[in-house]
């Protein structure tokens, strides 16, 4: 009797694990049936009613959100009051910091880079040797945006000179410059009424960069802009990288004196991400701001009310003086301007764009 008492029993537990995993099985189908079920935005045809749905869905995600941070946010304060170490931030995943491995990035103690830096074309003037002076000219056929872009670069670039192109060849105009003792030559160009390029080469002996120049905005189309002042700015180059986008920063630093008035107050950017290059133009102010906060320990006065402390705090503010746009760089030549037999140090190709996390500067 209690064999076959254990035999009944075996066969139950098996019946009942069966049962189980069938139910397991049968909820799992159904989720997958439910996600399969969930209407997408894209699959509705009415428009207001597929806004709606995206509405909805994109109000659900920012509420889980929310809810995230302030959970995050509950344990960090747990851990500061147990006296334990929060747990640490994700990193979240950019194209910056997933950027392909490239062999010609910078290192600070790369001896081999400094000795070109005491060597380059650049560094009579990085060195406070030679003062810079910098023609600017147009191309032949100049636009109406031209001259309103290029007043405003004489007024971001000190010791600049703007001399009409008329029908003067660039190799003349190069040979002349020469002779004027200048520093560098910029060529603005422009296609359909519209500054479209800059051409910067070095004198006396190059180098020449080709820049695309895109989404220009003048002073006058920017909201709140201030005047910028004579003085020599400062001048901020960050996230050159590599040895071309170092040899590309000490082109465009060559352009500005190395010596900035601070009274100015003058703040000159070329921001590179991504290989586009972003120009900013800023004056900036500190102030010092008054911010009451009640007594932490919680003292009343004589009025039952909580004492209160005045903090001084150091806020800097900043103010766009414009002109605003953004270049890329196409190529960089050896020398001086040559289209027939100059030899090029870098060309940008369309076979080069394999990847969207390889950089070049």
């Amino acid at each position: 009797m209690g064999g076959k008492r254990r035999n009944n029993e075996r066969e139950a537990m098996e019946e009942y694990g069966d049962d189980v995993e069938l139910d397991k099985k049968e909820k799992k189908k159904k989720m997958e049936k439910e996600k399969r079920r969930e209407i997408l935005p894209s699959m509705i045809k009415n428009k207001e009613k597929r806004s709606a749905v995206h509405a909805k869905l994109k109000h659900e995600k920012k509420v889980e959100k929310r809810k995230k941070l302030k959970a995050r946010d509950a344990e960090e304060k747990r851990a500061l009051e147990l006296g334990e170490e929060p747990l640490p931030r994700k990193i979240p995943r950019t194209i910056e910091n997933t950027r392909e491995n490239d062999e010609t990035v910078c290192k600070p103690d790369d001896e081999e880079l400094f000795a070109c830096n005491d060597a380059d074309e650049f560094s009579s003037i990085i060195k406070r040797e030679r003062t810079p002076k910098i023609l600017i000219t147009t191309s032949r056929f100049n636009s109406t945006r031209g001259p309103a872009f290029i007043s405003e670069l004489l007024e971001v670039i000190p010791n600049a000179h703007y001399y009409k192109r008329g029908t003067y060849d660039l190799k003349k105009i190069v040979e002349y410059a020469k002779k004027q003792d200048f520093t560098s030559l910029i060529v603005v160009h422009t296609k359909r009424r519209e500054p479209d390029a800059l051409l910067i080469i070095g004198l006396p002996d190059g180098p020449t960069a080709h820049f695309k120049l895109s989404r220009l905005v003048l002073r006058k189309d920017i909201k709140n802009h201030g005047n910028p002042t004579s003085h020599e700015p400062e001048l901020v180059l960050t996230n050159f990288t590599t040895r071309l986008g170092h040899r590309t920063g000490r082109i465009i630093q060559s352009l500005f004196p190395q010596e900035p008035n601070f009274r100015g107050r003058r703040v000159v950017t070329f921001h590179n991400q991504r290989d586009y290059i972003f120009f900013r133009h800023h004056r900036y102010i500190f102030e010092t701001k008054e911010s009451k906060t009640s007594d932490s320990k919680g003292k009343k006065g004589k009025d039952g009310k909580g004492e209160k402390i005045s903090q001084q705090k150091v806020i800097a503010r900043l103010q766009e003086c414009g002109p605003r746009f953004t270049l890329k760089l196409r190529s960089l030549q050896h020398g001086t301007f040559d289209t027939k037999g100059g030899e090029y140090e870098w060309v940008h190709k369309p076979e080069m764009d394999t990847s969207r996390r390889r950089f070049f500067l």
